[in-house]
C-alpha cells in the first residue's frame, strides 16, 4: 500500500482527503503546515505528496523547492485554490508533477494519484505478511494461520504500520504519529494498550518490546493466539 503525505492546513479538506485515500487502499498521513510537512518528509518515506500552496507558515512553492532538494524523486501533486497561469507554471517548473485546483472532484484527484504512482513504478501492495499473520489491505481482513481475526480500525492501522517495517524498531512517538495522527498526548500510554490488544489477537510472539525504545516485529513470530 502506497504511503501518501497530505500537506494541507484546512482540517476539513485534509480529513476529506485522508478518508477518501484510505478507503481506496492507500496509507495517508496529514501535516497541517509546511514546517511539519518538511520534517515528516525528511524523517520518513512517502510514495507521493499532495501539497497545498496556501499554507499558513511557509508558502507551498517554498516547501516544494525545499522538498525537491531532499527528496528529488517523490511525486508531488499541488492542490490549491490558486488557478492563475503564473502559479501553475511556477509550481510545475518548481518540480511538481501535477496540479489540481480547488474546488475539485475526489475522483479526478484519485486518478491523478494513481497515474503518478504508476509512472513512478510503485505497485500497490494488496497484502502484508509476517509469519502466521496476513493483512489484506483491500478487504481490511486479517488472518492468523489462516483463521480470521477481527481487528478494530485502529488496531488494523497499528498492525499495518508494524508489518510495513519488519525488523525496524518503531518508537512510541512514531507509532502515535502514524496511527493516531497529531492530535495526541505524547505522554499517553495508548500505544502500549493497543499493542496489548494486538498481542491477544495476533499472538504473543508477534510483537517484541524493545525496552526504553518501542516495538518491532519478532524475527520468527510464534503462531499462538490467545483465545
Amino acid at each position: 500500500m502506497s504511503r501518501i503525505l497530505i500537506i494541507e492546513d484546512e482540517p476539513r479538506i485534509a480529513s476529506f482527503l485522508e478518508k477518501g485515500l484510505r478507503a481506496n487502499g492507500f496509507t495517508p498521513t496529514t501535516a497541517p503546515d509546511g514546517v511539519t510537512g518538511l520534517r515528516m518528509v525528511r524523517t520518513d518515506e512517502f510514495d507521493l505528496v499532495i501539497l497545498d500552496l496556501g499554507l499558513p507558515d511557509i508558502d507551498g512553492l517554498t516547501v516544494l523547492t525545499d522538498l525537491r532538494r531532499t527528496k528529488q524523486h517523490v511525486p508531488v501533486i499541488i492542490l490549491t485554490a490558486r488557478d492563475g497561469v503564473t502559479d501553475t507554471v511556477a509550481g510545475l517548473e518548481g518540480g511538481a508533477d501535477d496540479y489540481v485546483t480547488k474546488p475539485f472532484k475526489f475522483e479526478e484527484l484519485l486518478a491523478r494519484v494513481r497515474a503518478r504512482l504508476r509512472a513512478g513504478g510503485r505497485a500497490e501492495e494488496t497484502q502484508l505478511r509476517h509469519g502466521p499473520v496476513t493483512l489484506d489491505l483491500r478487504t481490511r481482513r486479517v488472518s492468523v494461520d489462516g483463521r480470521a481475526v477481527e481487528l478494530t480500525a485502529r488496531e488494523f492501522t497499528l498492525a499495518e504500520t508494524l508489518l510495513r517495517h519488519p525488523g525496524q524498531v518503531l518508537s512510541r512517538e512514531q507509532l502515535l504519529s502514524r496511527v493516531w495522527g497529531y492530535d495526541y498526548d505524547p505522554g499517553s500510554n495508548v500505544v502500549d494498550v493497543y499493542v496489548g490488544y494486538l498481542r491477544k489477537k495476533l499472538g504473543t510472539g508477534v510483537i517484541e518490546t524493545v525496552r526504553g525504545v518501542g516495538y518491532r516485529l519478532t524475527e520468527q513470530p510464534a503462531g499462538d493466539v490467545n483465545g
